[in-house]
């Protein structure tokens, strides 16, 4: 019984998390009307590299380069030196709020199947829902932070 409802939590918050990110995409379209989105383009829940160094941030960001998953966001790369970093940064911003939106979807299902279905069954969705949703989230964060520095840079050095 405890492993049934660990695979099957497992699985269910896989197909929620793939799902998550449509949902994340159509309410994000939507939030960006608002005149919240500045504030939610700041967003910086680590600003510690050290912590982003200790939950394992860098072999996620190994994982999502050299994976399937680096064919998602096609967006999301730096061709050459001459890319716009600010349309890179708006393209991270999107990804990073979508995968918020998601998770927050997906953490809200866990708690009603938690209640209705086990905690276990809840806990179990919500590992897929931190890999998938919250982890990209976390790193789109990071190389924001990365982007910003360099763009500061730029514009130190131009003033």
């Amino acid at each position: 019984m405890i492993f049934e409802h660990l695979v099957l939590g497992f699985t269910f918050g896989i197909s929620m998390s793939f799902i998550s990110w449509i949902v994340g995409m159509a309410l994000n379209a939507i939030l960006m009307k608002t005149k919240y989105y500045e504030k939610l383009s700041n967003l910086n829940f680590i600003k510690s590299q050290r912590l982003n160094r200790k939950i394992g941030i860098q072999y996620f960001k190994w994982i999502v380069k050299n994976t399937f998953f680096r064919f998602f966001n096609q967006k999301l790369k730096l061709q050459n030196r001459n890319t716009d970093l600010n349309e890179i940064r708006k393209e991270m911003t999107l990804s990073e709020i979508s995968h918020l939106i998601g998770f927050t979807f997906v953490a809200l299902i866990a708690i009603y199947k938690g209640v209705t279905t086990g905690i276990l069954f809840a806990f179990a969705m919500m590992i897929p829902n931190v890999l998938l949703n919250f982890y990209p989230s976390l790193l789109q964060q990071e190389n924001k932070r990365r982007i910003d520095s360099i763009l500061n840079k730029k514009s130190a050095m131009t003033s």
